[in-house]
């Protein structure tokens, strides 16, 4: 359904350390980048980063969120501790969510802005 999001950040320096880090462990990477702008993405760019003086204000109760597929638990693994060694904050660690649905598997972290971010991935031993 969707090309690409875009999202503004107060620190697109501090945004790159996190995204590259948070990112790299789902196999996406920084595929575009200037001054004023990240493209990240798999073979093409789906998120856009800029820099702005007004991000859309943190709301946990806002149900906002960007979800980024893995292809597998270790992935889901390894995006959560990058994101909180980046500087992310934990929003729940790996495991199951039955939930959700049946082999949900997920981990969400906070980015420095306050955007909830996650790692997802279809559970083959759950």
């Amino acid at each position: 359904m969707f090309d690409h999001v875009s999202i503004g950040v107060r620190d697109i320096a501090l945004a790159k350390r996190f995204y590259d880090a948070a990112l790299a462990p789902l196999g996406y990477k920084c595929l575009r980048e200037s001054p004023t702008l990240l493209g990240y993405g798999g073979d093409s760019v789906a998120l856009w980063i800029s820099p702005t003086a007004s991000p859309v204000p943190a709301d946990p109760n806002s149900g906002l969120h960007f979800c980024f597929a893995a292809p597998d638990e270790a992935a889901v693994q390894a995006f959560h501790a990058a994101a909180l060694d980046a500087g992310g904050r934990d929003n729940g660690g790996p495991g199951i969510r039955p939930e959700y649905s049946p082999g949900y598997y997920a981990a969400f972290a906070i980015d420095p802005d306050g955007y909830r971010v996650e790692a997802f991935c279809r559970s083959v031993t759950h």
